[in-house]
Parts: structure tokens; C-alpha cells; sequence
């Protein structure tokens, strides 16, 4: 028997029992539109996660004030004010592979223009931040050298300081009050959404370092030039360990901490927390992914049954062929090619179901999804595998029927 006509006779045999391949194929059909559904939605989460970490910045280590002690109390992390802004220029000029190291106050304030107000995060910072968070401009400029020397009274805002405290017009150049302290507008930053902890991210308005201090956080961190965070790029992420390591002993010197003091800082590598945020997200996704299979399983597990009942109800027609002159191998064929079918049918079902769960689930949940052409192509592969292994035995079995005794039974 040639392969067309196989497949033609396995076909002929699922459209005799139309009804009864349809419930075969109904557990293959439930375990790949689940498989498709969990994965999609998986590799969409995770693919969410990955955008909100990267939106901080690649290659950032972010370095904060740490534990003080004073009379015997230990007063617990960001209580000590030694970092400062020469800390983070000392650390661009020694330590290697350092792309820029930002100094950072931040505070939140009532931002008011005209009969409009919002209450918002306030950023002291210089033009390294912009560099380590790769963060752009919708509009306008950034900081001149000049206006962060001087402490100059201007601002760059976020797109959500733009659309809630100026509405519809055009924020460039207008001036608004922070603490009543006028600030001109300048720019506007490109949106960044939120972060991963659900912040957003352009609900901020920066201001020159020294600007902040003096007119806006307060005298204690204008008095000794402290700030509360120094954000670190690096060239590349194997450059990250060392250079944090590099910078860790740098800042002992400079604080002189002697070797049995703790750090006065706090150094947090975020490459390290994004690699462990997306792990945990793909290791969730095969989870999902796992749980669904064992759908798989069960319509393979039906496909096998339906088989063998079917080689049951067919003794006298196997017994036939085997009589005319059929081989083992052509009866072992034409039963593999049935099962084959049921579960390959069954699949492509499946991916269509699952495709349109995924998108379902996504628009009513809001979660994003994302459906690969090897995720439907390995989808299809394992329904024809499973038609092959949990059909063998039932083809095997027919093929071995004895065509005298295939004749006699009723």
C-alpha cells in the first residue's frame, strides 16, 4: 500500500466514525489551545517584566546611604547622609569601565501652575542620570553645564507632570511653582511607563542637583553636599561584579571606614535583580506550560484507547487484507497514519482554540501575550508524536493478528 492511499483509507476510517474522532481528538484539541494559552500569556509577562527592568537602565548599580550607629542605636538603612556628589565624580574618574555615575536627591513636592496642582516626584540630579537610565527627550533640552553649576531655577518635567498640570498646552517655557520657588519648563522627557514595582515613571520632575538641595529638599543636604543615591552605568554587564567591587573599596577609603566597620552604603547590582526577575517569570511560564500538558497526556492516552477499540471492530476487514497479500508493515502504517491524523487534526484545532484564548484572556485581563511561530510549530510536532506513540501499540497489535483467526471472528 502506498502512502497516499494509507492516508486516504485512515481517513476514510475517521469519517465512518465522525462523531466518535471528534471526541478522540477532544483531549489533544483541550491540551494544545492550553499549552499555546499558558505559553502565550507566560512569554508576555515575561517579556513585560524584562521592559519594565530595562526602562530603569542597563548595567546600572544603584548606591545608597546605609546603616549609622549613634549611641549604640543602630538606626537601620538610608539613616547615614556620607554619600556625596564628590563620591560619585571620584567614582567616574577611578573606577574602570564606568559609563556615568549620577548623584540623586529625591523628594515629593505640590507642583502648581496657574489654577492647576499635582503632587509629584521631585529628581535633583545631574546630566549623568539621563545617560545611566537611557532616557531621552520628547521635547525641548536637557541641563546646560552652566545652569548646573549656577543652580539654576528650571525644570524638565515627565509626561505625566505635562498631561496633569498643563493639560492640552504646550509646557515649553512656561514657569510653575514648586514650594514657591518658580521653575521654568525646559523639557519634556519621553515616556518610560511604569517600573516593575508599578511605579510610574514619568510622574517626575527634575531639577538641577544644587537646586534642589538649596531650594527645594533643604539645608542639611546643601550644607555638606550629600545627596541619597549614586547611580552607576557600566560599559558592559561583566564589568558590573567588578567595578562594584572596585567602588565598594573606593567609598571605604574615601569615608575612612577602618576593616572592622560596616559599609556606610548600600551598592545593588540591578542586572543581577532582572536576571532573577525573568528567570522567575520563564520559569513560571514552563510551569504553566507543564501543567498543561498533562491534557496532552490524556488525549493520548483516549487516542490509544480509540485505537485499540478500533482494531477490535475491525478484526475481519485487518484479517481481510492480510489474507490478499497485505504486509505487517502496511497494516502497522495505515493505523499509525489513523492515529497520526486524530492527533495532528486535534493539534492544528488546538493552536486555532488557543490562539484565540490567549487573545481573549490578554484583552480582558489587559495582560500582554505573544505567540511564537516555533511555539505553534512545536505545538504541531508534539500532537503528530503523540498520534505515533499512543498509536503504535494499537497498529502493532493489529499488524500481528493472525488473518485465519482475523477471518473467523465474528
Amino acid at each position: 500500500m502506498s502512502l497516499l492511499e494509507a492516508i486516504r483509507s485512515a481517513l476514510s476510517a475517521i469519517g465512518a466514525n465522525a462523531l466518535r474522532s471528534a471526541l478522540t481528538m477532544l483531549g489533544i484539541i483541550i491540551g494544545v489551545a492550553a499549552v499555546i494559552a499558558m505559553v502565550a500569556i507566560g512569554s508576555g509577562a515575561r517579556e513585560r517584566v524584562d521592559s519594565q527592568i530595562k526602562s530603569l537602565g542597563a548595567n546600572l548599580a544603584i548606591i545608597q546611604a546605609g546603616n549609622v550607629t549613634q549611641g549604640g542605636v543602630r538606626l537601620g538603612a538610608g539613616a547615614s547622609s556620607t554619600l556625596t556628589d564628590e563620591d560619585a565624580k571620584a567614582v567616574a574618574a577611578e573606577v574602570e569601565d564606568v559609563v556615568a555615575s549620577a548623584s540623586v536627591i529625591t523628594t515629593r513636592a505640590q507642583a502648581v501652575y496657574a489654577g492647576t496642582n499635582w503632587s509629584t516626584t521631585i529628581t535633583a540630579t545631574d546630566l549623568d542620570f539621563f545617560t545611566a537610565r537611557e532616557w531621552g527627550l520628547a521635547e525641548g533640552r536637557l541641563f546646560e553645564p552652566e545652569e548646573l553649576r549656577r543652580g539654576e531655577i528650571v525644570a524638565i518635567i515627565g509626561q505625566t507632570v505635562a498631561r496633569n498640570l498643563f493639560g492640552d498646552s504646550d509646557p515649553l517655557g512656561q514657569m510653575f511653582r514648586i514650594r514657591n520657588v518658580p521653575f521654568k519648563v525646559i523639557g519634556v522627557m519621553a515616556g518610560k511607563g511604569q517600573s516593575a514595582l508599578g511605579q510610574d515613571q514619568d510622574d517626575v520632575i527634575f531639577v538641577p542637583l544644587d537646586t534642589g538641595r538649596r531650594r527645594i529638599v533643604g539645608r542639611n543636604y546643601a550644607r555638606d553636599r550629600s545627596v541619597q543615591t549614586i547611580m552607576v552605568k557600566f560599559a558592559s554587564e561583566q564589568a558590573i561584579n567588578p567595578g562594584i567591587e572596585q567602588t565598594r573599596a573606593l567609598l571605604r577609603q574615601r569615608h575612612r571606614l577602618t576593616e572592622d566597620q560596616e559599609d556606610d552604603f548600600i551598592v545593588r547590582n540591578l542586572t543581577e535583580i532582572a536576571n532573577t526577575a525573568t528567570a522567575a517569570a520563564s520559569t513560571l511560564s514552563w510551569l504553566l506550560a507543564a501543567v498543561a500538558g498533562v491534557s496532552l497526556l490524556v488525549g493520548g492516552i483516549g487516542i490509544m484507547n480509540i485505537m485499540l477499540v478500533s482494531v477490535t471492530e475491525r478484526t475481519r476487514e485487518i484479517g481481510l487484507r492480510l489474507a490478499v497479500g497485505a504486509r505487517q508493515r502496511d497494516v502497522l502504517s495505515q493505523f499509525l497514519i489513523e492515529a497520526t491524523t486524530l492527533a495532528t487534526i486535534g493539534g492544528a484545532v488546538g493552536i486555532a482554540l488557543g490562539v484565540g484564548a490567549a487573545t481573549a484572556i490578554a484583552r480582558f485581563a489587559g495582560w500582554p501575550f505573544v505567540i511564537s511561530p516555533q511555539t505553534i510549530l512545536v505545538a504541531v510536532g508534539v500532537s503528530g508524536l503523540i498520534g505515533v506513540f499512543f498509536g503504535f501499540y494499537p497498529a502493532r497489535q493489529a499488524a500481528r493478528l493472525d488473518p485465519i483467526e482475523a477471518l473467523r471472528r465474528e
